[in-house]
């Protein structure tokens, strides 16, 4: 590998570390929260966006079909990745809910529990059904 090739692959890591930064030293210093996690994600989807451009660059240039193959297989593990990375964000937002009212509910009436643990188990679901996809997905390219 060049040092070209390191250069490539090191400038987002490079680009997201450094919006971290400047977005502690924005918080630390009285700025807006709800601003600063905007500009956070809105970095984090030029990136994004930046990295998911190249290969199909590439493999357009070289129009193989091992470079296709591999380039659809990527795609693939993106998928897999995106769909349980994805799930368990939602998940964790759902069980960040649910779980303080069931305890909320049970401390209140203890025949409640029940009731209250299902919803709790249900935002877990979601993270399992994304695992599920990202299982069935790799056994498809595998």
């Amino acid at each position: 590998m060049s040092i070209f090739d390191f250069l490539v692959m090191g400038l987002p890591v490079v680009f997201l570390i450094g919006s971290v930064l400047i977005a502690v030293h924005a918080v630390s210093h009285g700025k807006s929260r709800k601003k600063t996690m905007l500009m956070q994600l809105a970095s984090f989807g030029f990136v994004f966006a930046i990295c998911m451009v190249f290969p199909f660059v590439t493999s357009a240039a070289t129009e193989t079909t091992a470079a296709a193959a591999q380039s659809s297989n990527s795609m693939a593990y993106i998928g897999a990745a995106a769909a349980t990375g994805l799930s368990c964000i939602g998940g964790g937002i759902a069980v960040a809910n649910a779980a303080p009212a069931a305890i909320g509910a049970t401390s209140e009436d203890p025949k409640a529990f029940g009731k209250a643990i299902i919803f709790v188990a249900l935002g877990e679901g979601i993270a399992l059904y994304g695992m599920l996809i990202s299982i069935m997905i790799l056994s498809k390219i595998g």
